[in-house]
């Protein structure tokens, strides 16, 4: 990428929290542990579902690239902010900056479609369980994957060109701990107002879609709770949306906190913090509450201990 003065842009420096030195070694410990957890977490669930015959039904197919999700994106911001913790001038390559983003998008992106594909899963389990093998067959839970990769790779593949495509003259600094389009555009030189608009018209489509299938999802869902005369039958119905509800209500508040807020140096440094929480943190939570709050899954971890024991 040439710059209008005639240089060449080989590198951008992220800023990233802007700590003193002797805080980066913590940081850094608990962000690798944080990474790790999350890791062990995530790869476990995808051999639990795997093993566990038990565990062979739609809500689980998507619980298995929930987690792969996860792991993929996470994995593109985290081991760079690992490294830049431990050097001296955090910096990253232009084409690792591209890839960067590309990866991020892409299944950040998809973590939206699959978690509005569940909240699907769960109306007909619910609503509709005597048609529930037929509506959510093999096929269908397939397309449902494929079709939340395939938005993610449209929707990256749309920001990353065209934002990698401007010229940047301003400077090489990214007020950030990983490459995010909002930031990359305040370094270009040149209109940046079909940029904006793209990001308006993919972000705003992307989350009103998926926030409107699960609103809608958990609204039939209430009321066919609601309706349902036996306790013992509302119970069982809440406890198998829980998980996933908790799931969902931690990730659109993040990102709602990150987006819903007015434009002031705070609001860039409240962006980082939870940045870290929806790119870091969230990912190791997802196997957690999928664990601890699931019976289905609490039992294929019995089970599989007395195995091993």
């Amino acid at each position: 990428m040439m710059q209008e003065n005639g240089t060449e842009v080989t590198e951008f420096c992220l800023l990233g929290f802007g700590v003193q030195h002797k805080f980066r070694c913590v940081l850094f410990i608990i962000f690798l542990m944080i990474y790790v957890t999350s890791m062990i977490g995530n790869i476990g669930m995808i051999l639990l579902i795997k093993i566990d015959s038990r565990l062979q039904i739609p809500m689980y197919f998507f619980l298995q690239h929930l987690a792969f999700v996860d792991i993929c994106y996470t994995s593109a911001i985290t081991p760079k902010m690992l490294q830049n913790f431990i050097v001296e001038h955090a910096t990253i390559s232009f084409r690792g900056c591209v890839m960067q983003l590309l990866v991020y998008a892409i299944f950040a992106t998809s973590d939206c479609y699959l978690l509005a594909a569940m909240a699907v899963d769960r109306y007909v389990a619910i609503c509709k369980p005597l048609r529930y093998p037929i509506i959510m067959s093999k096929t269908v839970c397939i397309q449902l994957v494929a079709g939340s990769y395939i938005m993610g790779s449209i929707n990256s593949s749309v920001h990353t060109g065209f934002t990698f495509s401007l010229p940047f003259c301003k400077s090489n600094r990214i007020n950030h701990f990983f490459c995010d389009v909002p930031l990359i555009l305040t370094l270009s030189c040149s209109s940046v107002a079909i940029n904006i608009m793209l990001l308006l018209v993919f972000v705003g489509f992307n989350l009103m879609f998926t926030v409107l299938v699960v609103v809608f999802s958990y609204a039939y869902i209430l009321t066919t709770i609601l309706k349902t005369p036996s306790s013992t039958g509302r119970k069982k119905a809440f406890s198998t949306c829980a998980s996933h509800l908790t799931a969902v209500t931690i990730f659109y508040g993040t990102l709602a906190y990150m987006y819903l807020q007015p434009n002031s140096h705070n609001s860039q440094e409240n962006m980082k913090v939870a940045s870290i929480f929806y790119g870091i943190v969230i990912p190791m939570l997802n196997p957690l509450i999928y664990s601890l709050r699931n019976k289905e899954v609490k039992e294929a971890l019995k089970m599989i201990g007395k195995k091993s024991f």
